[in-house]
């Protein structure tokens, strides 16, 4: 079939079905909804069989819908109605929701029922994370059986297995709904406030008597609210990385980020709306001031459950054939300079455990996603400093990590992508020996998207070993996503297993084992250590860096500021003006 995904922007949802429907044998072009005379050239161009909508935030024009099949993604289950779907789910606690694939009609979501798919709600889970996992991995489902009805039974859609039903248009959900009291609201209610908005829009809120919006809220542990138990509900206690303590009713919460209010009396924002000149960042960075008089409470790397941080290490087996195990959980998979040079001194520390197998497990929703664009453009309202600077710390500082993993040469390193990876988290994945995905896992290996930058975590050294220096080429110029099974096919990933992240995290902690207490392990890292020391003296890592790094100064500092507006367009979320030819093939 030809099928043409309208999308708002091109996100984790559209560019599963992308990779999806490809490896089927459809032809799948993409144009994002800019507007609607854009939107039917595009249609009067491609001539689609269907048009697919996995996310939008408008309606399909009637010229549109009235000529061609138009089958839009809702995440509700039939009936719901509205654009604050997981929102309203979340708040309610539902225990069950779904995905529905419904035909475009005059009226939002009221379409005939094509094709739904159930999911359990997960216990805790942010907005954020069931979208990008449950709800992904449910759409692609209920998508390709939508299809499959079309093209064995023509126009019109199958029976649906459930009662037709239009439901109750639920609003976009307003911020008096989210409101938190924070003398009387539970621990457990305000972390479902904060789940139930996680992303966009946050929960409008104070810090320091100052307007902003809270986002990345974790539970803190007993022996942390027994520190500050005779606290006021509301008080600001300590700091930890990015986050701050705050006292509940029944316990505490760490505030890992915000989005500071940039209001003015005179032109307040509005309440259901983001700060236009705002960006979500560390708490502690946002706050930096009032957070240096707070008490600092670290945590060990190596702890037991429930004590939150970024980082956490773990082993697992018997002396001999021991795995160690480092999650670096960091928000939206961006890794800010700080963070960075946080995993760089973790690896350096996990060289000192007596283990044969590092697994790098990244975090559940991102393994990485690369440098911290938004902490960059932050950068630029800081005296004496600017995007380019920072831009070029934090490239520098990655690098660091990445040459930890690739010189950890006395034991077995796997990257284990839990969540997708994207530009140089990619590449810190393919800085591992072994590299372990599932299913539902989409790779983007490239970096020229973001206003051409050339790239560095020593790329330029680990793609060709792996795939050869004439694919590393193609694959660098392509800009698309890669499914996982994409992924094994091009040897970037070495094998797939599992649907979702918690049954890959078990079969990789099983296999991982399996290959710590290998037989042949001492000669396996023998080789491993012979290879680094010939290609070393072939051609040594920090020439990589600097042949990378040299580029890379031009995009920082060139002539050419197409970085400098490509990352001021993303972190703003600016609309864009134009579908990229890369995914618009029609055009």
């Amino acid at each position: 079939m030809r099928l043409l995904l309208l999308t708002h922007s091109f996100n984790s949802l559209s560019q599963r079905l992308f990779g999806v429907l490809r490896a089927l044998g459809h032809t799948v072009s993409v144009e994002l909804d800019i507007a609607d005379a854009v939107t039917e050239e595009a249609v009067q161009m491609f001539k689609p069989d269907v048009v697919l909508a996995p996310f939008l935030k408008r309606r399909i024009p009637e010229t549109v819908w009235a000529q061609t099949i138009c089958l839009v993604v809702h995440p509700g289950i039939p009936g719901d109605r509205g654009p604050s779907a997981l929102d309203w789910a979340i708040t309610r606690g539902d225990a069950q929701w779904g995905v529905t694939v419904l035909q475009a009609v005059h009226e939002m979501d009221a379409g005939e029922v094509w094709a739904w798919e159930p999911f359990p709600v997960r216990f805790g889970a942010t907005k954020s994370s069931l979208y990008r996992r449950e709800v992904t991995q449910t759409a692609v489902a209920a998508v390709l059986r939508a299809l499959d009805r079309f093209t064995h039974g023509g126009l019109q859609p199958a029976a649906h297995d459930s009662p037709r039903s239009i439901g109750t248009w639920n609003p976009l959900m307003p911020q008096a709904a989210r409101r938190i009291y924070w003398p009387t609201d539970s621990t457990a209610t305000i972390l479902q406030k904060i789940a139930a908005a996680d992303g966009s829009p946050g929960v409008l809120d104070t810090l320091f008597n100052l307007p902003c919006r809270l986002f990345d809220a974790h539970p803190a542990s007993e022996q942390v609210v027994a520190v500050f138990s005779d606290q006021e509900p509301g008080s600001v206690l300590a700091r930890r990385g990015p986050a701050l303590l705050r006292r509940t009713l029944d316990g505490a919460i760490w505030i890992g980020h915000v989005r500071q209010e940039d209001a003015t009396p005179s032109q307040p924002t509005p309440a259901q709306s983001p700060a236009t000149n705002a960006l979500k960042l560390a708490a502690t960075r946002v706050f930096s001031a009032q957070s240096a008089a707070l008490p600092e409470m670290p945590v060990p790397l190596m702890r037991e459950d429930g004590d939150w941080d970024e980082l956490r290490y773990r082993e697992f087996g018997p002396a001999g054939a021991c795995v160690g195990w480092l999650d670096f959980e960091f928000h939206n998979g961006a890794m800010s300079e700080r963070q960075c040079q946080r995993l760089r001194d973790a690896l350096r520390w996990v060289r000192t455990r007596s283990t044969q197998v590092l697994v790098l497990a990244g975090g559940q929703e991102f393994f990485s996603n690369g440098i911290h664009l938004h902490d960059i453009e932050a950068a630029q309202r800081v005296a004496s400093d600017s995007a380019a600077d920072a831009s070029m710390r934090n490239i520098n500082a990655m690098d660091d990590v990445a040459l930890e993993v690739i010189t950890l040469t006395d034991r077995i390193t796997v990257a284990a992508l839990h969540g997708n990876a994207g530009a140089g988290g990619c590449f810190l994945a393919l800085a591992a020996d072994v590299v372990w995905a599932h299913a539902s896992v989409v790779l983007n290996p490239h970096y020229k998207n973001m206003g051409n930058l050339y790239g560095s975590e020593y790329w330029t050294y680990s793609l060709p070993r792996r795939i050869g220096e004439a694919a590393s080429r193609a694959l660098m110029q392509e800009r698309l996503p890669l499914t996982a099974s994409d992924a094994v096919s091009r040897r970037l990933v070495d094998t797939s297993f599992g649907e979702g992240a918690q049954d890959f995290g078990e079969q990789a902690l099983e296999r991982a084992l399996a290959l710590a207490a290998t037989h042949n392990l001492t000669q396996c890292l023998a080789k491993k250590q012979a290879q680094r020391e010939q290609d070393e003296a072939h051609k040594p890592l920090a020439d990589y860096r600097a042949e990378e790094l040299q580029r890379m100064h031009r995009n920082f500092y060139g002539f050419d500021p197409s970085y400098h507006v490509a990352r001021h367009h993303f972190v703003y979320r600016k609309p864009h003006a134009w579908t990229p030819r890369h995914l618009a093939s029609h055009r």
